[in-house]
């Protein structure tokens, strides 16, 4: 089959790989019909490339058609259609029974001392084949698949796979009043559905990004939006002054780990990328920065006793913290890879309405074929071409 490969920093290509195949009794092979690009990828693109190995398949967000099930499945059968979540989890075990199936016990990447594997995302996380592709083995196939319903297009449940379960929880996680006020710093595919879901609530909300074309389809959905190229550090006292000198009751931080405005911890990045694996895995995970400029700011602005919820990933071991201004300001933080099977039961109902409240049909701002993936990565991490969210169809 067809597959997205990693080969090294900034290469990415489509390879010829062999065919997943039953390994267990209860895994099944799905037919991918779409698979998105995230965020997420950008960061084995380049900053995590440490962890990762020439051929790995990337990519966790697909759906498809069922092709075959093992022996031991009783829930799905070839024929149906189904969204495969990015964490991998058993959904049986204590953790999942929690409703915190990111941290799945049975897949949870020990030697790391990282939480459950997830799809195509690097040693860290398990090495599990990824989803840019023709095929995909599904572990767990009674758990872990979410069947959706024929009918609308592929966009409408797509994004269930990752993009509307991590924002419905960074959504939760904010814990805004009703009538509150929520910032959402990021625009990009999950701060714009977090700004959708919010709005659906009935919140204000106020997005912050410095790409045009992210900001006007922020605003087009109803948010207030600020030009961080134009308030720069400036940001928190005009949030403050619209939010009665308080601050928002929550903010968002959907940017993460690789945040504009943090030149050194870029750069050291950038070196440590470079360096033999060996080296570089060890600096990573003991002395690693990110890049912090956002969530710095998410602590400015947040109201005194409000909440930062953190979406965005990070992967720093000594990142600085402003503790002080968090405990004088009675901060609340939340954050965590979402745990999808919590949430999508909750988000499928919101999705079978027939209005597309979430605005899932038109959320994909590109549909190419599995072939056009390498030139993808350059221009989504270059935030060319108005690049937002790209769909593979295989």
């Amino acid at each position: 089959m067809k597959a997205v490969t990693w080969q090294g920093v900034h290469d990415m290509r489509v390879e010829e790989v062999p065919d997943p195949r039953i390994e267990e009794a209860t895994d099944c092979v799905v037919a991918i019909t779409s698979t998105a690009l995230c965020g997420s990828d950008l960061h084995l693109y380049e900053t995590l490339a440490a962890f990762m190995e020439p051929g790995d398949v990337v990519g966790h967000e697909p759906m498809g058609i069922v092709q075959e099930v093992g022996p031991g499945v009783t829930t799905l059968k070839p024929g149906d259609r189904v969204v495969v979540p990015f964490n991998v989890s058993c959904g049986q075990c204590w953790t999942c029974a929690q409703g915190l199936q990111s941290q799945c016990e049975t897949t949870q990447n020990r030697e790391h001392g990282t939480g459950a594997s997830l799809l195509g995302y690097s040693k860290l996380y398990g090495q599990v084949p990824g989803g840019q592709a023709e095929l995909l083995r599904v572990p767990f196939a009674d758990h872990l698949p979410i069947q959706v319903p024929d009918g609308p297009p592929d966009d409408r449940f797509l994004f269930l796979s990752d993009v509307l379960p991590t924002a419905w929880q960074a959504v939760e996680y904010a814990d805004v009043p009703d009538g509150g006020t929520l910032l959402v710093m990021g625009c990009g595919p999950v701060g714009d559905m977090a700004a959708s879901i919010a709005l659906h609530r009935g919140l204000r909300v106020i997005a912050v990004d410095l790409v045009p074309e992210r900001l006007a389809r922020t605003a087009a959905r109803g948010a207030e939006v600020l030009d961080w190229n134009e308030v720069g550090g400036e940001l928190a006292d005009e949030v403050r002054s619209r939010t009665g000198g308080r601050g928002p009751d929550a903010v968002i931080d959907a940017v993460g780990l690789e945040a504009h405005g943090s030149p050194g911890p870029q750069a050291l990045q950038k070196m440590v990328g470079l360096l033999p694996d060996a080296l570089a895995e060890p600096l990573m995970k003991k002395a690693g920065l990110d890049r912090l400029t956002v969530l710095h700011a998410s602590i400015d602005c947040v109201r005194r006793g409000g909440t930062v919820s953190v979406s965005g990933v990070y992967g720093g071991a000594l990142d600085p913290m402003p503790v002080f201004q968090m405990f004088d300001k009675q901060v609340q933080l939340r954050m965590g890879q979402a745990n999808v099977r919590r949430w999508s039961d909750d988000i499928l109902e919101v999705l079978q309405q027939d209005d597309d409240v979430l605005g899932t049909d038109t959320f994909a701002t590109h549909h190419l074929p599995l072939d056009e993936a390498p030139q993808a990565y350059e221009t989504f991490q270059k935030k060319q071409d108005g690049m937002v969210k790209a769909v593979f169809r295989p």
